[in-house]
């Protein structure tokens, strides 16, 4: 889905907005491939740099405010099949009225539907 993601990416007119804990999920899972050969120290180097120019120019990052961890922690119930990151990702745009969401993850995407939040097509 890389193209597609791009593409979309550099079309995209509206504000993008994420969790400020993104930061440190991006950079354990570059962390996780490079410790198990899926990238090179120069890939994920790349990938970092790349982030931090998309988080400087183009993505506001939004603090996490304690009642936003209370409404994650509600979403962890077994049947909607959320890890605890993904919670804090849709409570976070719950929180901010985010009438759309991009995610690839499956089950994120199905709870965010669940919620009224619209999916990105990729």
């Amino acid at each position: 889905m890389t193209s597609a993601v791009s593409n979309w990416y550099a079309s995209v007119k509206d504000d993008l907005i994420s969790v400020a804990w993104r930061v440190t999920e991006f950079a354990g899972a570059l962390g996780i491939k490079r410790r198990t050969g899926q990238l090179t120290e120069e890939q994920s180097t790349f990938a970092w740099q790349s982030f931090e120019r998309m988080c400087a120019s183009d993505l506001q990052l939004t603090p996490i405010e304690p009642p936003v961890f209370h409404q994650a922690t509600l979403t962890l119930d077994g049947s909607t099949g959320l890890r605890a990151g993904d919670a804090l990702h849709l409570a976070t745009a719950l929180d901010c009225n985010a009438k759309t969401i991009a995610t690839l993850d499956t089950v994120l995407a199905n709870n965010s539907k669940r919620k009224k939040i619209r999916l990105v097509d990729f």
